[in-house]
């Protein structure tokens, strides 16, 4: 059989597949690309989910296309905001108004069991998270609001370290955790919220594993074994996630899983590895020139992210990894442009040997269970 011919039977396969396992996707960023949009300027409506348009990363088709049962949609705080509280707010707003306005697709939802009750209905569970614990403005009782509204997991920072909670990519002030940052993890714990430490430094990691009562989740990041960014996991930290159960999802941002990206980017880049404010004309352009000089932007593709999935199963187990795409708008990989591109990229671990035990686990299965256990916990 001709490798074009084999691609395209496990892609059938793929689809099949997901038709009946539940695919989970992590993290998605639409709620803010729905905001900062210049036509819809945060209007759902205006925006057109039903629209399958070329150049944007995520709709209604390209979910349905995707196969994806469950998306975990940011309400993402950008850092140095003045108002991180109600920034957040109006950032869940959107999506509940998303859930109503398209209520036919999908299932707004906040337990593991609302996965299946979304998948009887045909319809698609959206669940809530907060991208930046600047968020909460150092009070618990904001967390707890915000749970009370829908939210079922925290990003405990974002590319900038916090009055409680060293990001990172910038530089520490707490030593991991301040002694608040602490008690927001153990509330978390209470409040039956997913403890989320994608964006963190390594020394928040330990101490969350350390102390977090439930399993923990990087919902988007990688391996920083075979991509040395900031953002992905550390090989000493890879050694605790699966005792404390733990699911590190792996994420389609071409710095996080390409090295050779990576290192093409770094003009761009301050210290810590997030992008300059002060780079004159902007990213795009400066992009383009350095295109010129260097030759095109090798943003990586769907194999090297399977690289790094491969890794992290042989690395911590198939039990403790997961898909968080990190769709937002901007550039991915080849073969990774967006959410249609789930089936091929299962079609491609089909290829590699992967086993349906083990697909089911990193489609959703793995997910689902740190959140029966996160709920299991809380008070």
């Amino acid at each position: 059989m001709e490798a074009s011919s084999a691609n395209r039977t496990n892609l059938a396969r793929a689809r099949k597949f997901l038709d009946r396992a539940a695919l989970i996707d992590g993290h998605n960023d639409l709620p803010y690309v729905i905001r900062t949009d210049r036509d819809a300027a945060g209007d759902v409506a205006r925006f057109g989910l039903r629209r399958n348009l070329p150049g944007r990363d995520t709709d209604i088709p390209k979910l349905r296309n995707g196969r994806v049962a469950a998306q975990f949609f940011a309400a993402y705080v950008p850092p140095g905001e003045p108002r991180p509280a109600s920034f957040a707010l109006q950032q869940i707003a959107l999506v509940r108004q998303m859930a109503r306005l398209h209520d036919d697709v999908f299932l707004f939802a906040t337990r593991a069991a609302d996965v299946a009750r979304a998948r009887r209905l045909g319809r698609i569970a959206a669940f809530l998270t907060i991208e930046n614990g600047a968020a909460i403005e150092g009070r618990l009782d904001t967390l707890a609001a915000f749970r009370d509204l829908g939210v079922s997991l925290m990003t405990l920072c974002h590319n900038a370290t916090t009055d409680w909670c060293d990001s990172a990519t910038d530089a520490p002030r707490h030593g991991g955790l301040s002694a608040f940052g602490k008690t927001v993890i153990a509330e978390m714990n209470r409040l039956g919220l997913i403890v989320d430490l994608a964006h963190v430094a390594p020394s928040v990691m330990h101490q969350a594993l350390d102390i977090s009562a439930a399993p923990v989740v990087w919902s988007h990041s990688n391996a920083r074994k075979l991509c040395d960014h900031p953002r992905n996991v550390p090989e000493d930290v890879l050694d605790r996630v699966a005792a404390g159960g733990g699911v590190v999802m792996a994420t389609f941002v071409p710095d996080f899983i390409s090295e050779a990206s990576r290192v093409w980017t770094q003009p761009f880049k301050d210290e810590w590895g997030k992008t300059r404010a002060d780079i004159k004309g902007g990213v795009d352009k400066a992009i383009a020139a350095r295109a010129k000089k260097a030759g095109p932007w090798p943003r990586g593709n769907l194999s090297q992210l399977c690289d790094h999935l491969d890794y992290l199963r042989v690395r911590i187990g198939a039990d403790h990894v997961g898909i968080g795409s990190d769709f937002f708008g901007g550039p991915q990989g080849e073969g990774l442009e967006d959410a249609a591109c789930f089936p091929a990229i299962f079609a491609e671990l089909m290829t590699r040997g992967w086993s349906e035990d083990d697909l089911e686990k990193l489609a959703g299965a793995n997910l689902l269970r740190v959140m029966r256990e996160v709920e299991k916990a809380a008070g």
